[in-house]
C-alpha cells in the first residue's frame, strides 16, 4: 500500500470522526471516535514520516497517543462498570 493512499486514509478518517462528533452522532468520549483517532494519526504520521515532515510526524504520534491513552481509560472505566 502507498504512503499516499496510508495518508490519505488516516486524513479521512480524522475528517470523519471530528465531523461525527461536530454532529453528534459520535461522543468524544465513544470507543469508535477515539479508535478512529488513533487509527487516522497513526497514518498521518506514518505518511509524515515517510515525506520527512518531522513536525507533522511529532504532532500526529501525539495526537494518536492521547487518544489511546483516553480510549484506555474509558475501556477500563467501561470494564468496571
Amino acid at each position: 500500500m502507498s504512503s499516499l493512499l496510508i495518508g490519505s486514509i488516516g486524513v479521512g478518517l480524522l475528517l470523519a470522526a471530528f465531523a461525527l462528533n461536530l454532529t453528534k452522532c459520535l461522543s468524544e468520549s465513544s470507543p469508535v471516535y477515539l479508535v478512529m483517532n488513533v487509527t487516522g494519526a497513526s497514518a498521518a504520521a506514518w505518511y509524515a514520516y515517510d515525506g520527512g515532515v518531522i513536525p507533522f510526524v511529532i504532532l500526529e504520534l501525539v495526537w494518536a497517543l492521547t487518544a489511546l491513552v483516553r480510549l484506555i481509560l474509558v475501556t477500563k472505566k467501561g470494564s468496571l462498570a
